[in-house]
C-alpha cells in the first residue's frame, strides 16, 4: 500500500507541476523549461500508468495468470520508457530549431521557476524514495532526474542573466533530452531482457550447476532454465539424475542451495541413471506425429 500511496502523491505533484511549467515556459519563452514540462508530463503519465499496473501486478496468481501478475509492473515500465523516448526526440528537435533561430528569454522568470522546480521535485523524490518494484525504482529515477534537470536550468538561467548568451537555453534543453534518452535506453534493455526470459544478471548457470553437483548423490544436472518474472523473483526448473531413493531430502537440499543463489521457486525433475531424458523422446514423438500428418495429407 505504501508504494501505491507514494506513487499517487508523485503522480498528482508531477501532473500539476508539468501544467504549471508549460505555462511558465511559454511565459518566459524558455525552451529548456518547455522541454522539461514535456519530460515532467511524460513522467506524470508514466506514473499514472504504473499506478494502475502496479495495482494489477500485486494480484495473486490465478488460473489465467499462473505466475501471478508481476509482469504488468514491467509493462508499466515499458510504456513509460517509450513515452519518454518519444518526448526526448521532440525536445532535441525543438532545441536545434532554437539554436538556428534564437529568441528573447525572460531570465528572471526562469530563475524563479527553476528555484520552485528544484524544491517541488526534491520533495516529490523524498516522498517516493521507498518502494521495491521495478516500477517504483523507475518512478524514483524520474524524480531524481527532474531535480537534476532543474538544477541545470537554474544554473543556466543565472548564466544567461549575466552573459546574455541565448543559446545556453537550447543547449540545456538538448542536454536534458539526451539524458532522458540514455536512461530510457538502459531501462528498455532491462525490460527486454525480462520479456526475452534472459538469465537474470546476477546469476550464473555454470556456478549453479557446479554447486549442485557438489551435493552428495547427484550424478548429473541438465535442462537448467532460470528466468525472472519482474526483475525480483527468480524461477528455475531442472532435471537431476540420482540413484538416491530418499528424494525428499535431496530436493530440500537442492532448494536450499537455490535459495542461497537467489532463486526462490525451483521445480525439480528427478531421474535415475537408466532413465532416458523425456525431452529427447518428446521431440522424436512430435516429429513422428508431424510426419504422420504429412503422409495423411498426401494420400
Amino acid at each position: 500500500m505504501k508504494t501505491e500511496k507514494s506513487i499517487l502523491i508523485a503522480f498528482i505533484l508531477n501532473l500539476l507541476f508539468s501544467l504549471l511549467e508549460l505555462i511558465g515556459g511559454i511565459f518566459t519563452n524558455s525552451i529548456s523549461i518547455i522541454s522539461d514540462a514535456i519530460h515532467d508530463f511524460g513522467d506524470a503519465l508514466s506514473i499514472g500508468i504504473s499506478l494502475v499496473l502496479e495495482k494489477i501486478s500485486k494480484k495473486k496468481p490465478d488460473k489465467k495468470y499462473t505466475y501471478g501478475y508481476a509482469r504488468y509492473s514491467v509493462l508499466g515500465a515499458l510504456i513509460t520508457t517509450i513515452i519518454l523516448t518519444i518526448g526526448s526526440i521532440f525536445v532535441i528537435l525543438g532545441g536545434i530549431n532554437r539554436i538556428l533561430k534564437p529568441e528573447i528569454i525572460n531570465y528572471n522568470g526562469m530563475i524563479i521557476f527553476a528555484i520552485f522546480g528544484v524544491i517541488i521535485n526534491f520533495l516529490a523524490t523524498y516522498f517516493t524514495r521507498k518502494g521495491d518494484s521495478i516500477n517504483q525504482k523507475a518512478v524514483n529515477l524520474h524524480m531524481l532526474e527532474d531535480v537534476l534537470g532543474w538544477i541545470v536550468v537554474l544554473i543556466g538561467s543565472i548564466l544567461m542573466k549575466f552573459t546574455n548568451i541565448l543559446v545556453i537555453d537550447s543547449i540545456m534543453s538538448i542536454g536534458i533530452a539526451i539524458f532522458i534518452f540514455i536512461s530510457a535506453y538502459k531501462n528498455l534493455k532491462d525490460i527486454l531482457d525480462l520479456f526475452l526470459e534472459k538469465t537474470p544478471k546476477n546469476i550464473s548457470v555454470e556456478e549453479i550447476k557446479k554447486s549442485l553437483l557438489n551435493i552428495k548423490d547427484i550424478i548429473d544436472v541438465h535442462h537448467i532454465h532460470i528466468w525472472s518474472i519482474d526483475g525480483f523473483t527468480n524461477y528455475s526448473t531442472m532435471h537431476i539424475v540420482t540413484e538416491n531413493k530418499n528424494v525428499k531430502e535431496l530436493k530440500s537440499q537442492i532448494r536450499n542451495e537455490m535459495c542461497k543463489q537467489g532463486i526462490s521457486h525451483t521445480t525439480i525433475e528427478i531421474e535415475d541413471k537408466n532413465d532416458n531424458c523425456d525431452e529427447k523422446e518428446c521431440e522424436i514423438k512430435i516429429n513422428n506425429k508431424e510426419n504422420h500428418q504429412h503422409q495423411h495429407h498426401h494420400h
